[in-house]
């Protein structure tokens, strides 16, 4: 009965499901189609059931991997400003060795090398409550959300000394050389900063998946997503803009670029800008959009009836509160099943559903319907005979047999009385041809019990006609039946059925009411005065 009621259900609880997947799937269809095969939105962070040590060593190898290649980028790029764009005067020509060849190179070296395993380590230490699996406090909470934060203040301090002392050192043997460094390795400086956050952020998501789970995060500088994209835009382009705008400035000022000079400097600028700008700005609507593809996943995995998904929450921004609406979502819907399952179990997967949808009137209305009522033969002795364990099994058995061929021929098993049963077809939905569905599934119900539990024979009765249905009780407790005629007829050609050849038995209109296809498996045989009847019934059974 319930894998024959869930089908339902499920389609109906898809349809939120459903509706939010083609929204985001519209918010999303820009951002490209990326294979997702991790919780966290990507292959390079694992599964959640990673071991803490080996996540400790996976978070570490990210972080020093990002941050050491966006350095020498930003690197390399600062060169190209300094050595290229603006030529004049010339770092190697116009300035002593020692400073070009021994200072600039020793700092640097010193800055990847010392920086890169200072910040990585000190931010792996202060993740050290998951690594040892502790439960995250407050402060771990705080620390966690920060320690992006904190990498980019720590870029800014390193790329700051170096372009203070480098303007300095430089600008001892001519002044010109202060804004050129000030500009070229302060923004690359910022630039990569920003990287250095955005990185961060993305490798930390485990850790702020089990931090997440201590409560909210704590208030930052930029919060959400708008913070997000308006940080990285003002890196990206504003302090950009405004430092070509200084470039213009200077030439204008002091006067030390041919024009050609200045032509090829704001190219050179603007083509960094250009190229670090898009970079800057795709990583940031990745990390933005992975989160929103994950959901999406999901609702797919929901609208297809998979209501166990449940999300890894790991983002501190909006989109962390959509994950865990959408567990909370989930969660709602898999409660609403079990009741569902548990509704129908009870009261039947037709009346349930019909419950739900309000189509049919439980206060009471006549139906066409058919009955059958079957009920085991030697009940008595069967239990006194048997230990209770053995009687629950071969009960199970036997209802099993009734139960599915009920449901196949979409029918309703109205009660369970003992050892019988009692199943309506045409209420509470309308079936074309109530007859035909009783016959049938009372032929499969005898032709199987034969077969699969020939420990037991049963009495079955069919009749047909005119019920009354509807909810039956009080206000605390009510329970849809039928009553009528026809209940009480297939009630006594069941009595009747037990005493006779085959132990099924149909009343004559029952048999007439059918389609031909039916009706030709039956013949008609003896006219008996059933108990309570003043009119004879003419019996049919199994031809």
């Amino acid at each position: 009965m319930q894998s024959g009621y869930s089908e339902k259900p499920m389609k109906a609880n898809a349809t939120l499901a459903q509706r939010l997947g083609r929204l985001l799937e519209r918010v999303t269809q820009t951002s490209g189609r990326l294979p997702e095969t991790s919780e966290y939105g990507s292959w390079l962070l694992g599964r959640v059931t990673e071991g803490p040590q080996k996540r400790r060593i996976r978070i570490q190898a990210i972080l020093t991997v990002f941050i050491l290649t966006t350095n020498v980028v930003g690197m390399a790029v600062s060169l190209l400003l300094v050595t290229v764009a603006f030529p004049e005067p010339s770092v190697f020509d116009d300035a002593p060795p020692w400073l070009t060849y021994g200072v600039g190179p020793a700092y640097v070296t010193l800055g990847l090398a010392v920086g890169t395993l200072w910040i990585t380590h000190r931010t792996v230490n202060s993740l050290r409550w998951a690594i040892e699996e502790r439960t995250p406090t407050v402060e771990d909470q705080r620390l966690t959300f920060m320690a992006p934060w904190r990498i980019a203040v720590a870029h800014l301090a390193l790329w700051g000394v170096g372009t203070v002392l480098l303007a300095v050192l430089y600008g001892i043997y001519d002044g010109l050389f202060v804004p050129r460094f000030l500009f070229a390795v302060g923004i690359c400086g910022v630039m990569v900063a920003t990287f250095a956050y955005l990185f961060t952020e993305f490798a930390l998501r485990p850790v702020a998946a089990q931090a997440l789970e201590a409560g909210d995060p704590p208030r930052r500088f930029a919060p959400g997503i708008l913070g997000r994209i308006m940080t990285v835009w003002m890196v990206g382009a504003g302090v950009p803009i405004i430092g070509i705008g200084l470039i213009a400035l200077f030439v204008m000022l002091l006067r030390n670029l041919t024009q050609t000079q200045f032509a090829v400097a704001v190219l050179i600028s603007a083509t960094v800008t250009l190229i670090f700008g898009f970079v800057l700005m795709w990583v940031a609507a990745w990390i933005t959009a992975t989160p929103v593809r994950v959901v999406r996943a999901a609702l797919k995995r929901v609208e297809e009836g998979d209501l166990d998904t449940n999300l890894v929450v790991f983002d501190g921004t909006e989109l962390g509160q959509l994950q865990r609406g959408f567990n909370t979502m989930v969660a709602g819907l898999r409660e609403r099943e079990r009741v569902r399952d548990l509704f129908g179990r009870h009261v039947g997967r037709d009346v349930a559903a019909a419950a739900e949808s309000g189509d049919v009137n439980f206060g009471g209305e006549e139906r066409h319907a058919a009955v059958i009522f079957v009920d085991i033969i030697g009940s008595t002795k069967l239990v006194t005979s048997r230990a209770a364990w053995e009687v629950v099994t071969l009960l199970n058995r036997f209802f099993t047999v009734v139960v599915d061929e009920v449901n196949d021929h979409e029918g309703l098993l109205n009660k369970f009385e003992g050892d019988g049963c009692l199943a309506v077809f045409g209420a509470p939905n309308d079936l074309v041809c109530p007859e035909d569905a009783a016959l049938s599934a009372a032929r499969t119900i005898a032709a199987r019990l034969r077969v699969e539990v020939p420990e037991i024979e049963a009495g079955i009765g069919i009749a047909a006609g005119t019920v009354v249905a509807g909810n039956v009780g009080a206000h605390e407790r009510f329970e849809y039946t039928v009553i009528g005629e026809p209940v009480n007829e297939a009630a006594r050609l069941c009595e009747l059925a037990k005493t006779a050849p085959g132990h099924i038995l149909a009343s004559s209109n029952t048999v007439r009411g059918a389609t031909e296809g039916e009706s030709m498996h039956w013949q008609f045989g003896d006219t008996v005065t059933l108990r309570g009847h003043s009119q004879p019934t003419l019996l049919a059974r199994p031809a």
